[in-house]
């Protein structure tokens, strides 16, 4: 039974819920939209809290907002930190609490307001240890926990975390596993953890009587979790670009961890694994995107202009979610996909978003979706004809711009307001603004800061349409920096952590790390800890 403060509460979530749809759409929102439970805020991957209510464009500033407190923890923090609300943790009263989870296989749970410990758990079985890298920097020096966990606080009995873990015993065997946490004290929920097993029809790497085989040593979960109708998706990647791997998607209900359904996109072929530098697959309230890796394209059509094998190696894919059973219902690739696939110039490194609801020049509805990866052009699909393959041109797709990054991606963009941001690497933040449901073909602001490998993963905060503003965390390589600019031209930086000397200092970010901003503070996950930034006044 919920007490009266917690009905206090669920009203309060539910006025910023209304407000986020308003301004998003439905369905691209969480259900609390004061709290985050999932990778960039949202399951359209937008980054975006419209309802912060205490940063603002002129508070954030070198002389009154800075690093508040930084919490330790046992390993790499690789996946975004999320944050909750007014949580009863067992036996410790109720509390904001921060989770963060490490490539050592643990999960923490911290005041978000003190950085206070209130529980940790380890999800290694007996006897194991995470996994070693596998000779690929990509994930280093251990694969335990790579990707943003998801949150659903009406799950279980007080609330539940979905997580990923990687873990090896002394024998050299693998397992990769999906735990269901209560979100008050870390313990296990519905008869879990369940051990990821799976196969799916198909000749392609690894396959054996006809079906390839998911192995669980060859792959990693660094996307972001994504929670859809009751289901938990995972998506795969390989270590490097080292076969036998193909592109898998696997489900999970979120009420009994049973798996539901699996698909591979390239399971009579090779490679095209899910990369998305830890970027989330991005949803609409039935159907998800994501881009998928270099791999095998089969450029012979069926009759309804669908790959005849089955393999989207390099594309830009929708997946039908009906009656919880997962189906490549559309997709866009390039002319030349093949030729971008044999060079490593993919789509697959860069994260993507679906777009709010906009409305074109003769008063069209337009439902969008936008992505980039290696080959500095920026993609945008009709979500309900995405677009298919020519072997001559991309006509058929809704929008292309051709060279509008300079340097690949390899992160998400954000959105707010009608402006999008990407953070090429090796670049400076780029603003494009949308008008009539067009994308603007040249940037309307760039920051000052050029954004070096892998580029930025930036995050918005703002209340509702007012202050609002970019945070990003620049890579220079042992001493990173946080920065923040005025959404409306990044031109203007608001804040950056080497402003005040070393008082901001926080070491390392992780690799494809992405800010978290809630209720007056900004997160940042490290090589060893997260690193919290707020107000200096309130903090005293």
């Amino acid at each position: 039974m919920k007490s009266p403060a917690s009905h206090c509460q669920l009203a309060r979530f539910r006025f910023a819920a209304m407000l986020c749809a308003l301004l998003l759409g439905i369905g691209a929102c969480s259900a609390f939209a004061t709290d985050v439970v999932t990778y960039h805020n949202d399951i359209a991957r937008t980054g975006q809290n419209l309802a912060e209510t205490t940063l603002t464009l002129s508070n954030v500033n070198s002389s009154g907002f800075g690093k508040v407190f930084s919490v330790s923890v046992d390993g790499v923090i690789d996946a975004e930190p999320l944050y909750l609300s007014a949580v009863p943790v067992a036996h410790m009263g109720t509390h904001n609490v921060l989770y963060a989870v490490t490539e050592n296989d643990t999960v923490y749970a911290v005041d978000a307001d003190t950085g206070a410990a209130l529980w940790h758990v380890s999800l290694l079985g007996q006897n194991e240890s995470a996994s070693g890298d596998h000779g690929c920097g990509q994930i280093t020096p251990q694969i335990g926990i790579a990707a943003t966990p998801v949150i659903d606080r009406g799950s279980g009995r007080h609330g539940t975390m979905y997580v990923v873990a990687m873990s090896k015993n002394s024998s050299n065997q693998y397992f990769q596993r999906v735990h269901a946490l209560d979100i008050t004290n870390g313990k296990e929920e519905f008869g879990g953890p369940v051990t990821i097993q799976a196969q799916f029809p198909g000749t392609g790497d690894n396959s054996k009587n006809g079906f390839v085989v998911f192995d669980p040593a060859q792959y990693a979960e660094r996307a972001g979790l994504l929670l859809l109708n009751h289901v938990i998706y995972t998506a795969w990647t390989s270590h490097c670009d080292d076969r036998p791997y193909t592109g898998w998607l696997i489900g999970y209900h979120a009420g009994s961890l049973a798996q539901t359904s699996i698909l591979n996109v390239t399971p009579n072929g090779n490679e095209g694994a899910i990369w998305q530098a830890g970027g989330g697959l991005a949803a609409t309230g039935k159907d998800f995107f994501f881009l998928d890796g270099n791999g095998i394209f089969d450029t012979d059509l069926d009759a309804n202009g669908f790959p005849s094998q089955g393999d989207y190696g390099n594309a830009f894919v929708r997946v039908s979610t009906k009656s919880g059973q997962m189906a490549v219902a559309d997709y866009f690739t390039m002319y030349n996909t093949v030729d971008e696939s044999n060079a490593d110039e993919d789509l697959g490194s860069g994260g993507v978003m679906v777009l709010p609801t906009m409305t074109d020049s003769k008063g069209k509805k337009k439902n969008l979706v936008i992505g980039a990866g290696k080959d500095s052009n920026i993609y945008i699909v009709n979500r309900a004809n995405m677009g298919k393959f020519n072997p001559n041109n991309d006509n058929a797709i809704y929008q292309e711009i051709d060279g509008a990054l300079p340097g690949g991606m390899w992160a998400t963009p954000a959105y707010f307001n009608g402006s999008v941001y990407f953070g090429p690497e090796g670049f400076q933040m780029r603003q494009f603004q949308f008008s009539n449901a067009k994308l603007g073909t040249t940037p309307t602001s760039k920051s000052a800061t050029y954004f070096e490998y892998p580029g930025t993963s930036p995050s918005i905060s703002a209340n509702g349409s007012a202050n609002g503003i970019v945070w990003a965390i620049e890579h220079v390589g042992g001493s990173d920096v946080l920065h923040a600019y005025d959404a409306t031209n990044l031109g203007n930086e608001l804040y950056n952590s080497n402003q005040a000397g070393s008082r901001d200092h926080f070491g390392t970010a992780s690799h494809f790390g992405t800010p978290m901003i809630v209720n007056g503070k900004v997160y940042v996950g490290t090589s060893s800890g997260v690193a919290a930034f707020g107000l200096l006044n309130k903090a005293r």
